[in-house]
């Protein structure tokens, strides 16, 4: 597999994840529910009686905002989650703290074009993550439009500091393993600042190679000063009373079973409503699949996944999301500790108390609590300071308390405990009750649950970059996924990644392997058994395409030059099939060099049954190139294999070559990059800053593109 440029990945997946969609779901109250999505997929659908749409939503914030009396918002723009969740946070520091009424919002929900006649005693709030290289998220990607647009074209039409009157406050998320660091906040502020807005404080930048979660606790403390002083708030006056709930949590004794969300992903369809499948409404897929790797302990999975008879459809060098559910084991744990382990499949309807909440239901409901911890919520996780810190109230014992705070507020004891060793939640709870030989049932069952809805981030679709090419199977997709299993230095304990080892439990099912008795096992059989079927052995998972900028250029006789080690050669093989079948169809078709890299030519060596054919096919000078680290008694990577070929390639790019670079972004990509900096001094004749020059300009025409994560 090969992750997308996801900024903010799941510790359990980091190395394969790519990188993030979406914010959460907008769900429809229960009076509203209809047919059942899963029907669309294979049986016809349940006919009920026709009810109204929801009423139209006011695009204009600022008027939403004045009928409820808000004068702050906080707008997100969040690929994974992350940025939602720390707008919600903030929102809510806000309200209870300082007693300043304010709303969040997603970003694509409202006309940004309105930023205009925001009031100059109000106050806006843009939490923006960077997806990709230097990309908006997807639900960012208008409101970036309109502000990066050389002429904006606001509400009101001025020209000259259309903005004059807007006060706000900006937060970024990013990576700094990337070449575009935090590029949308930078270009957000600027533009804003351009058409003569003002913000208050520094700009914020949270860095996940780093400690994102510690960068945004360190911005607040400057931060809430400035707030308090533009809202005329007294700082030394907030707050800090009994802690309120966001949500409300009620457990039904009466309710349609039918109706109840047992982990489907989107609402039930209205009757007559035409099905668009997209991040929001998931198509449960038919999926079969293979082992790539010959024999040890690792496995890669080549999945392929049928999107026939869907409106899905991708393009070579495309994502796409899967979405993951969590392991039995950790459902198991977090509801023990909690004190719900016999009260799993109790149905409840959790639903947002304050109105101007961005959304009304955090997930589908009514639910059970079995769903929630297995489906909606991410609770495999390492869990933050904060939510340790919101926590220590319910510690069952003085001790414990005092063990809680200090994970919260020493940030060392936290990383060596917690951070390093990517413990989730349950399990430092239970760590918690065991180090005090304490009853690990129901230890902290006095913790809220709405405390726990609010704490943990909802659980995201992991993207993988496409490995087939669409030109030539438009509506299957194949994905190249490692499976991830690692025992951190620091603790004797495996951690498991969530997809990765939900996948791999779904291909020994339908490939009839015995199944790993040591690794945590997985309810494949999904929402009312509509995933997987023992009889048939038929799989499906929840899966939607988003568009990449990766791609092959338009004229095929450009030459390419890839460098892909790993499962970083996933995009390479949809990119290689596609040349192939252009050079089958009589079109010329440029130079095509894959340089390609794994430990070793006997195992872990991905589609090397096909490469000679699909090389033979394109002839010339077109060629794989390997490097097996591990067949040798001196390691040898990717970057070695293209220095040795180093004058052919600068000839390559003389004649216009296309750089394509997939894998990892902390040493690989930054490697292969200073790889093409040495070409240009040693056979372009440029100085070194010259030379960096070079390859920047390579990036900024598009002629350099990465697809990488870390």
């Amino acid at each position: 597999m090969a992750r997308t440029t996801h900024q903010f990945l799941d510790t359990l997946d980091i190395i394969f994840l790519g990188t993030i969609g979406l914010g959460t779901i907008a769900w429809f109250a229960r009076h509203q529910i209809a047919d059942k999505l899963f029907k669309t997929n294979a049986k016809p659908e349940l006919k009920t009686e026709a009810k109204a749409g929801p009423a139209k939503k006011e695009r204009n914030f600022v008027k939403v905002m004045q009928q409820e009396g808000r004068k702050v918002i906080f707008f997100y723009g969040s690929q994974t989650g992350t940025a939602e969740d720390y707008a919600s946070r903030l929102a809510k520091e806000c309200s209870q703290k300082y007693g300043v009424s304010a709303m969040v919002a997603d970003i694509e929900l409202y006309d940004m074009s309105f930023l205009d006649q925001v009031p100059d005693d109000f106050l806006v709030f843009f939490v923006l993550a960077t997806y990709g290289e230097g990309e908006p998220t997807d639900n960012a990607a208008d409101f970036w439009d309109l502000v990066t647009d050389e002429s904006p074209q606001y509400s009101n039409g001025e020209e000259d500091k259309p903005l004059e009157n807007l006060r706000y406050i900006a937060f970024g998320l990013g990576n700094k393993t990337y070449e575009h660091y935090n590029e949308v906040v930078r270009k957000v502020d600027n533009q804003l600042a351009t058409a003569g807005a003002k913000r208050l404080g520094e700009r914020g930048e949270g860095d996940d190679d780093g400690s994102l979660e510690e960068d945004f606790l360190a911005w607040q403390d400057d931060m809430w000063p400035v707030f308090c002083e533009a809202m005329g708030v007294d700082e030394n006056s907030a707050q800090s009373g009994p802690r309120q709930a966001s949500y409300s949590v009620e457990e039904l004794t009466e309710f349609d079973a039918e109706k109840v969300y047992n982990g489907e992903l989107s609402e039930w369809l209205q009757e007559g409503a035409r099905v668009v499948y997209d991040a929001k409404r998931p198509y449960y897929a038919p999926v079969t699949s293979r082992d790539l790797f010959k024999g040890g302990d690792r496995h890669c999975l080549h999945i392929e996944i049928d999107i026939s008879n869907t409106n899905l459809a991708y393009h070579t060098g495309d994502h796409v999301a899967i979405w993951p559910i969590n392991n039995d084991v950790e459902v198991e744990r977090l509801a023990n500790v909690l004190g719900l382990k016999d009260k799993l499949d109790t149905v409840v309807c959790i639903k947002a108390i304050d109105a101007a909440a961005s959304k009304q239901f955090p997930f589908p409901v009514p639910t059970t609590y079995r769903a929630i911890f297995a489906h909606y919520i991410d609770i495999c996780a390492a869990v933050s300071r904060q939510t340790l810190m919101s926590l220590v109230e319910f510690a069952p014992t003085e001790k414990s308390k005092e063990v809680l705070r200090k994970l919260a507020t020493d940030k060392d004891e936290y990383r060596v405990r917690v951070g390093d060793v990517t413990r989730n939640l349950g399990e430092v709870l239970q760590m918690l009750a065991e180090s005090e030989s304490l009853d690990v049932e129901g230890s902290f069952a006095s913790v809220p649950f709405d405390l726990i809805v609010e704490s943990v981030s909802r659980l995201q679709p992991r993207y993988y970059s496409i490995s087939s090419s669409s030109k030539e199977n438009p509506k299957k997709i194949t994905v190249t996924a490692v499976m991830l299993e690692y025992t951190p230095d620091a603790s004797p304990r495996t951690v498991y990644g969530v997809n990765t080892n939900y996948l791999w439990r779904i291909h020994e099912a339908i490939n009839s392997i015995e199944a790993n008795t040591v690794a945590p096992t997985y309810s494949i059989h999904g929402p009312r058994n509509e995933l997987y079927n023992a009889e048939t052995k038929v799989a499906r998972i929840p899966v939607h395409v988003r568009r990449s900028q990766f791609k092959l250029p338009r004229n095929p006789t450009v030459p390419i030059i890839m460098v892909g080690p790993g499962t970083g050669v996933a995009p390479f093989r949809g990119f290689v099939r596609e040349r192939v079948l252009q050079k089958k169809e009589g079109k010329p078709v440029g130079p095509t060099v894959l340089f390609f890299g794994c430990r070793s030519q006997d195992q872990d060596f991905l589609y090397d049954n096909e490469w000679p054919e699909l090389f033979e096919t394109l002839g010339g000078n077109s060629r794989i190139i390997t490097a097996f680290s591990r067949d040798s008694a001196q390691k040898v990577y990717v970057q070695h294999r293209l220095m040795e070929n180093g004058e052919e390639m600068w000839g390559l790019l003389e004649k216009g070559a296309y750089v394509y670079v997939c894998g990892d972004a902390k040493v690989m990509a930054r490697d292969v990059n200073q790889t093409f900096v040495r070409f240009a001094q040693q056979f372009g004749g440029f100085a070194e800053d010259k030379a960096q020059d070079y390859v920047k300009n390579l990036r900024n025409t598009g002629r350099y593109q990465e697809d990488v994560w870390s």
